[in-house]
């Protein structure tokens, strides 16, 4: 589990095919003191398990299902990459529950600057994620734990302040780059529950929801 909190940039050094999916090599701007073989991290918003630990970064391995369901095959050397490491039991939750688990991948639309260092930036989703976005609801784009300021049919945009833009690899993209995109699980969790049968037989809606006292 991840926060959304990035806390360094890293930088694809190869791309390794392999006879299903492919290794990620990964180069750190800084040592992460306690990764050890085994661990998981949040690359780009995907959950990886760390292989094999060298001087200056890591590799991890990518499933085929992965590679689909996410940006990862479209990465070269080269390539800036958000990472976090996963959430420890005393960390401050900072961001939100972020499982790394990725619901599809969107386009930047747009990312303009909005003054006083904050930018204004837009994403369209590539597959149908409407139902779970709301304004002022979290969203994890590329890892980071974002606060969604508008939706629109098909789109969504957030104010994204200084620190963010210049602390995570934000500022090295451009309209038409795509970014791997995970809903808030809470949502996710509700939708489940909305579907489910209720204790009279029905279907759950927001009128039998009240009904129930919430």
């Amino acid at each position: 589990m991840f926060t959304g909190m990035i806390e360094q940039i890293g930088a694809i050094e190869a791309v390794q095919p392999a006879s299903l999916g492919a290794r990620l090599r990964i180069r750190l701007a800084a040592l992460m003191d306690d990764l050890k073989q085994g661990d998981s991290v949040s690359v780009n918003g995907v959950c990886l398990t760390t292989v094999e630990l060298r001087a200056g970064g890591f590799s991890a391995d990518v499933s085929p299902e992965t590679l689909k369901r996410s940006t990862l095959g479209g990465l070269v050397p080269g390539s800036p990459v958000n990472l976090e490491r996963a959430l420890t039991p005393s960390s401050r939750m900072g961001g939100h529950i972020v499982q790394g688990h990725v619901d599809g991948t969107g386009e930047i639309e747009a990312l303009e600057r909005a003054g006083g260092g904050n930018w204004w930036l837009t994403v369209r989703p590539h597959q149908d994620l409407d139902r779970y976005l709301v304004e002022k609801g979290s969203i994890a784009v590329d890892g980071i734990s974002l606060t969604i300021a508008a939706v629109q049919t098909g789109r969504f945009s957030i104010a994204v302040i200084p620190h963010t833009f210049l602390q995570t690899a934000l500022k090295f993209k451009r309209p038409g780059d795509p970014v791997n995109i995970e809903a808030d699980i809470l949502a996710k969790h509700v939708e489940k529950l909305l579907r489910a049968t209720g204790p009279a037989g029905g279907k759950f809606t927001v009128e039998r929801l009240r009904e129930l006292g919430w």
